[in-house]
């Protein structure tokens, strides 16, 4: 049996009894979004399982650091994993409320009586990475034009794109051409 899987002790059938579970957690990646982090060293996790009279309650903390890469200028950034655990699993003979829609948010615990750990760990992760990852908060970010990191380079594409609008929005007035005109008297 792997660290993220818990054989479920005996004592932990009594209500109001809990131990503490620790170990190592090596998941190869996750997929955020549009965002795939991955994981060169595991994470460590340390969980407290607690019978609340009808189930367990997996209660703990997920930390490490995973990699991915800047959403604005594609570089690798670091981000630091520090994800709440949390689970609730009924206890044989227990069925949730089908009114309050119970049976959703809460798992049986099986025959086995073994936690998986790893879909808490995976949720914990995933709720504690940042939405918009960036190497840094004013990351400037890629050129679209050019492709060039504008952190490390500058480029005059912006400019001439900003030109090109200018110059596009100018045509499509149909007095444009009207700007050329004189209006003043020369055969004086």
């Amino acid at each position: 049996m792997d660290q993220t899987t818990i054989k479920v002790p005996s004592e932990l059938f009594a209500p109001a009894e809990s131990s503490s579970f620790s170990g190592l957690y090596a998941p190869e990646s996750l997929q955020a979004g549009p965002d795939t982090y991955s994981f060169s060293e595991p994470l460590s996790f340390n969980v407290v399982v607690s019978n609340t009279g009808g189930a367990l309650l997996v209660a703990g903390t997920v930390s490490g650091s995973a990699t991915t890469d800047c959403s604005r200028c594609l570089e690798p950034v670091e981000v630091a994993i520090d994800g709440e655990v949390e689970g609730y699993f009924l206890l044989d003979g227990q069925t949730p409320d089908a009114d309050e829609g119970a049976e959703e948010e809460f798992d049986v615990l099986g025959p086995d009586e073994t936690i998986d750990l790893v879909p808490l760990l995976d949720a914990a992760v995933l709720v504690d990475v940042p939405l918009q990852p960036l190497c840094r908060p004013d990351c400037a970010g890629i050129c679209p034009d050019c492709g060039a990191n504008l952190n490390e380079a500058t480029c005059t594409c912006a400019e001439a794109r900003e030109a090109a609008n200018a110059e596009f929005e100018a045509a499509k007035n149909p007095f444009s051409i009207l700007k050329n005109i004189s209006f003043e008297d020369d055969s004086e």
